[in-house]
């Protein structure tokens, strides 16, 4: 009788033990499934999610260049009218440069400041056509290519340069290791539009050679003299990766517009590295993606303790916390993103 209560318990015991691994089981797998649908969503969000902001942020800049072009021709208008002498070139000569070119000066609010809109690009070959501002930041690339301040303005003497993104934030510049010698890159400024050729096939470089920036890098006929007008475009390489840079150097078509004189840029405004420069910039914070990851963790918890509370409510009470969680996921994802060394 003994033997058989002795029996009956260790069944008992091994039942219950193996409830205990089968839970533990359950709860690992539920939690790799969740884990592996948040990485999934996550990089959907980062290949087309981020592509929302940028083609929210394009439409407000694309007005915003309209307007300070208008602006610009007014104040050409007011100049010229008042201080040029009268046109003495054929009126039949072609040329899409705004008059702004032959003034000395620009009013101090057509100059770009950080953030605001610099200009727009045009990549034929690729089908590139964006307005792109003034920064490389984190927060000016999720809105476009930015121009980097420490360099003249595109269409002026000198090398400027353009950076942008391959994978995330509409991926302007996705296919630019595509571009030949010849191809033309399209800039427009309040001062004008101004075609450059691509004068040598794109360069891989390291993050820290920021050399290629510098106004006397580029030699395409290697002729010991450098290019004195030249547009230089950088971005993240290989595709969904920071490791290298891949460099698009071009030269300008015709000559240059007036170099118009900007304050100058703090010191530490120098990048000494692409990846702290040109595709990251300066790193966020924790606490909103904190923030947002607990909003996200306390809708998804409500939901399931109503399903929990109330078996007949579960899918209801997921049916309507599925939104929320989802824009709360949104912005998750959005900060979160920020704190990585790359948005490639």
């Amino acid at each position: 009788m003994v033997d058989r209560a002795s029996n009956v318990d260790r069944a008992r015991r091994k039942r219950e033990r193996g409830l205990l691994y089968a839970r533990i089981l359950g709860a690992v797998g539920r939690t790799m499934i969740t884990a592996g649908v948040l990485i999934l969503l996550f990089v959907t969000y980062q290949l087309w999610g981020t592509g929302v902001r940028t083609a929210q942020a394009q439409e407000r800049l694309d007005a915003e260049f309209q307007e300070l072009l208008e602006q610009a021709s007014g104040a050409v208008v007011d100049t010229t009218s008042t201080t040029a002498p009268p046109p003495t070139t054929d009126p039949t000569t072609p040329t899409s440069r705004l008059p702004a070119t032959t003034v000395d000066t620009l009013p101090p609010e057509l100059l770009p400041a950080r953030g605001d809109v610099a200009g727009q690009i045009r990549i034929p070959r690729i089908g590139v056509d964006f307005t792109f501002v003034e920064g490389v930041g984190v927060s000016d690339l999720k809105e476009g290519p930015g121009h980097y301040p420490e360099t003249p303005l595109p269409g002026q003497t000198g090398n400027s340069a353009i950076a942008g993104h391959r994978t995330t934030y509409g991926a302007p510049f996705a296919n630019v290791d595509q571009l030949e010698v010849g191809d033309e890159i399209v800039i427009t400024t309040v001062q004008g539009e101004f075609t450059y050729l691509v004068g040598i096939a794109p360069q891989i470089v390291a993050p820290d050679r920021v050399e290629v920036l510098d106004a006397d890098h580029w030699d395409f006929d290697g002729d010991g003299v450098a290019e004195a007008n030249v547009l230089t475009l950088t971005a993240c390489h290989p595709r969904y990766s920071a490791r290298q840079r891949i460099i698009i150097a071009a030269e300008l078509v015709g000559e240059p517009a007036v170099t118009v004189s900007r304050p100058a840029a703090p010191d530490d405004d120098a990048p000494a590295a692409f990846e702290e420069a040109a595709l990251d910039g300066e790193r966020a914070g924790a606490w909103p993606a904190i923030f947002w990851a607990a909003v996200a963790a306390v809708i998804w918890l409500l939901a399931w303790a109503i399903g929990r509370w109330r078996r007949r409510l579960k899918w209801p009470s997921y049916l309507v916390g599925i939104l929320p969680f989802l824009v709360a996921l949104f912005f998750l994802f959005e900060n979160f993103s920020r704190l990585l060394p790359a948005n490639y």
